[in-house]
């Protein structure tokens, strides 16, 4: 499975080191384009002074682990494309150009399905992607989910539950399925 991953799953870092993580498990092939990467360092902005540095550290590790992922849409694909939000169809196109199955993003109202399913294309949230693959691929997950919180205790000083981190990273569902 092809799955263009939006801006807003690739930059909260739990978000996109679980996807990323079951992307390297081999559960799918992450595809974005250089506008989602940029778009992630405009976000990490306003975290202060130092955010989009980092953030475009970052990018460049990320796309240094995933040198396929980075495609281009073309400008007359995104012309004849529409979304209820103009400045998302960069995406869409980047999903089409690609030959994706799936739009993972957060911003549901935005990528209709009704719409998506025109272009041959699914919506899913990264939630219930990641659910699915831990159903999928329990052990995996579960590894995954422990580096994910080993990491984030030593950025942050803290002692994360993973139900906890997972919850805050906007996974409810799969932070359920990793602590049962």
């Amino acid at each position: 499975m092809k799955a263009v991953l939006d801006t807003c799953v690739i930059y909260p870092t739990v978000m996109r080191e679980m996807l990323l993580g079951a992307a390297r498990l081999g559960h799918f092939t992450p595809i974005w384009s250089a506008r989602i990467l940029e778009e992630w360092a405009r976000a990490a902005r306003k975290l202060g002074p130092t955010g989009e540095a980092q953030a475009r550290a970052e990018i460049s590790l990320t796309q240094a682990n995933w040198p396929d992922a980075e495609r281009a849409p073309n400008e007359g694909l995104q012309n004849r494309l529409w979304l209820p939000d103009a400045a998302d169809i960069h995406v869409l196109a980047t999903a089409v150009a690609a030959s994706a199955d799936v739009i993972v993003t957060v911003n549901a109202k935005d990528f209709p399905k009704n719409i998506l399913a025109e272009e041959g294309l699914e919506r899913r949230d990264p939630d219930s992607l990641l659910h699915g693959f831990w159903q999928a691929d329990a052990i995996g997950m579960n590894a995954l989910a422990a580096q994910v919180l080993a990491e984030a205790n030593r950025l942050s000083g803290d002692q994360w539950t993973l139900r906890t981190l997972m919850k805050k990273a906007r996974l409810p569902r799969l932070g359920k399925a990793l602590t049962t």
